[in-house]
């Protein structure tokens, strides 16, 4: 029998989640396609979670130069060349898009170059060839917002940060989420004078309060200037290559450049969604049930494009899901309790589980547990810089519900608490297990007293 479709399934994306539903799927043996118009591996390989982890490395030396003197180094004269640091972070981006183009191929999966457009509901249109499919998963990622300000076509957004030709002297940051914060250190960390600008009262939406004060304060530290409840009004070209960047607050700022980190949209515009009947909401997302289907039966989406959970990781396991569901006849879908996420600001963030506002909510009493502490290295280094770990308990079950934590490794460190909360684990079950000595992440297992405030 003749299949009246050209494949099974075809993606819109060739991101982290849509590579992992397309290797799923054509494993399963599904006829499968998928179509990017930018490059393989998404937002998190080329302009997200990879170069700018390579770039947090690069700034941390400034410190650790710093820091080795107090453990008996003498470190000579220093000099950062830019240049060099985006060139190499290029050949590495590259090798990883022939990665991915490597695992896609071996799959068996056929990849076309171009921008994609839902003709129908079984008909995609790529560079003009139409072809036909069984299911669609839309995979398109979210792009960086820009606020509609005078003079905002002088600012960059994240995305150009990485393929700067120099690195600005001086640098305002638009934006209090973790993309803003991380380049805040980045920059900082390479030399460059920082102002962040952020129209809250504090930065980092959604973390947990004690997390969101306590790296303010580090930040301040190391001289990064720090504008809250404030905005950007204009922004007016000085000189050759400055800008000046007038506030609300009836101030200006003076700087190299300006960088809008003010948030994502879902990349849905313009690719026929609409018209083939796929329900958006008012932020452009796709709306998707559990399942990640749309409101068309054979159309599905997963990702930042859903705006659910806006993490690679997150998006992997939604991809994988979707391949299960249709061709693995077993209909699979993604838990969202629990989902660690990390901010590489400088010092990081770790963070899973609930925040202390919402187990408060949640739950009739709950417990809270702080440690804030020098670490080891810093006795010598001399740094003034101060950890801080929290533990959130259900008291009627006794079970974590949330794990906080800022200071060095911090992502690193609370991977493995996620499992533990995975799994249920209680206070006790922390207070019984055995530290690592000497660590930071032992404070997770050795708290003791409640914290009255």
């Amino acid at each position: 029998m003749v299949d009246k479709y050209d494949f099974d399934l075809f993606v819109i994306g060739a991101g982290s989640g849509g590579v992992r539903a397309s290797r799923v799927a054509a494993g399963l043996g599904a006829r499968v396609a998928v179509a990017e118009e930018r490059y393989l591996g998404g937002t998190c390989v080329n302009v997200g979670c990879i170069p700018k982890k390579l770039m947090v490395y690069a700034s941390s030396f400034s410190e650790e130069f710093e820091d080795s003197a107090g453990f008996g180094w003498t470190v000579g004269e220093r000099q950062f060349d830019w240049n060099k640091l985006i060139a190499n972070k290029n050949t590495e981006i590259a090798r990883l898009n022939g990665i991915y183009e490597n695992l896609l191929v071996k799959s068996g999966v056929k990849i076309l170059r171009g921008r994609a457009r839902v003709a129908d509901a079984h008909t995609i249109s790529v560079g003009g060839k139409r072809v036909t499919t069984r299911y669609i998963l839309v995979a398109t990622g979210g792009w960086p917002t820009r606020p509609h300000v005078p003079g905002g076509e002088l600012a960059i957004s994240s995305n150009e940060a990485f393929f700067l030709d120099r690195m600005p002297a001086r640098i305002v940051i638009v934006g209090g989420g973790y993309v803003g914060l991380e380049f805040a250190g980045i920059f900082h960390g390479l030399g460059a004078r920082v102002t962040v600008v952020h129209r809250g009262k504090a930065f980092l939406r959604g973390f947990d309060d004690d997390l969101r004060a306590a790296l303010a304060v580090e930040m301040r530290k190391r001289g990064i200037d720090l504008r809250f409840e404030t905005q950007v009004a204009r922004i007016d070209r000085e000189g050759e290559s400055g800008v000046n960047v007038t506030l609300n607050s009836d101030t200006s700022v003076t700087a190299d450049l300006v960088m809008f980190a003010t948030g994502r949209d879902p990349n849905t515009r313009g690719i026929g969604l609409e018209e083939a009947g796929v329900a958006l909401d008012q932020e452009g997302a796709i709306t998707v049930d559990r399942y990640s289907r749309s409101s068309v039966e054979n159309i599905y989406a997963v990702g930042d494009v859903t705006n659910r959970r806006n993490l690679t990781p997150v998006a992997i396991a939604e991809g994988r899901a979707v391949a299960e569901t249709l061709f693995g006849k077993r209909a699979t879908c993604v838990d969202y309790d629990n989902v660690p996420s990390a901010v590489f600001s400088q010092p990081p963030i770790g963070t899973v589980g609930l925040t202390e506002a919402e187990a408060r909510a949640r739950f009739s009493e709950v417990d809270i547990y702080k440690s804030h502490f020098r670490p080891l290295k810093h006795t010598l280094s001399g740094r003034e810089e101060t950890a801080f770990m929290k533990l959130v308990v259900d008291r009627k079950s006794d079970r974590v519900v949330g794990c906080h934590m800022i200071g060095d490794y911090a992502g690193e460190i609370i991977q493995g608490f996620a499992v533990a909360m995975q799994c249920g684990a209680t206070k006790a079950q922390f207070d019984a297990t055995i530290g690592v000595h000497p660590t930071a992440a032992e404070e997770f297992v050795t708290m003791r007293e409640k914290a009255t405030a």
